[in-house]
């Protein structure tokens, strides 16, 4: 593993999506330009979301030059230094785009592929969240844990759809075998908000199936240096395939909720 210097990393996180977000909340409400489409009829992209990946795009190549960048919005850089950035410069674009308020700037620094750094800053809350591998997670500075559940029916577990009109269909399907397990289910519509409620203990759990990498990068990190369990269906790390984020005693009881419900069953 390449030598980096935790603190550096974390530091430059902190603050490139704490700008970022500041930036997307004065545009809020007054975003010009053309709202175009990516993957499907409802997955949008503004001006604003490249805006906010350019500031931190091109502040990282001041910063760090041979360090690799991957921007959900196309930014792409290999890099020779063995760190490699993975951001979202707008966790939630529908959400901001309408006005409701959860969407965040996420950011995380990998090393050989593994995620060491992950920051996700809500700027309408005034809350960033920040880890660093082994080192534990916070909020604005203050430590962070995760809930101590282990009860599913008094869980409160958040969830999210694909843009895919049948893929949101499969999704739903699973969900009808979830909700009547559960206390209850959430859907604020930013993944790596989601993961940082995990870590705060504001949710008892979260899955959703179809993210992408610069989805759960940081806020998988954050949920498990919070304490909670953070895998897929089959003992792997989060995935395309599904990302879990849960406190211990419900992680293995929610796949398997999961599993069954993925499958048909009961």
């Amino acid at each position: 593993m390449p030598e980096f210097d935790v603190d550096e990393l974390l530091g430059l996180g902190v603050e490139l999506a704490q700008a970022a977000g500041a930036l997307l909340v004065e545009a809020m409400g007054r975003v010009h330009g053309q709202v175009t489409t990516k993957t499907s009829g409802t997955d949008m992209v503004s001006e604003v979301d490249r805006a906010s990946e350019h500031l931190i795009v091109e502040a990282l190549r001041r910063a760090r030059p041979a360090d690799g960048i991957l921007g959900e919005e196309g930014a792409t850089q290999k890099g020779t230094s063995g760190v490699r950035w993975v951001i979202d410069p707008l966790d939630g674009t529908t959400n901001y785009l309408y006005g409701f308020p959860a969407f965040t700037v996420s950011i995380a620094a990998e090393i050989d592929g593994r995620s060491e750094i992950g920051v996700v800053t809500d700027p309408l809350r005034g809350e960033t969240f920040a880890a660093a591998r082994g080192l534990g997670a916070t909020c604005n500075g203050s430590t962070v844990r995760c809930a101590a559940k282990d009860d599913l029916a008094t869980a409160l577990v958040a969830t999210g759809f694909s843009y895919d009109a049948d893929r949101r269909r499969a999704q739903a399907q699973v969900l009808t075998g979830v909700v009547p397990v559960v206390r209850d289910i959430r859907r604020a519509g930013a993944a790596s908000l989601d993961l940082c409620w995990v870590a705060s203990g504001r949710l008892d759990g979260y899955y959703e199936q179809g993210l992408q990498p610069w989805d759960f990068a940081a806020g998988a990190l954050i949920a498990a240096e919070a304490g909670a369990t953070v895998g897929d269906l089959t003992a792997g790390p989060p995935s395309n395939e599904l990302t879990l984020a849960a406190a211990p005693g419900l992680f293995v009881p929610l796949r398997q909720l999961l599993v069954r419900a993925t499958s048909g069953g009961s």
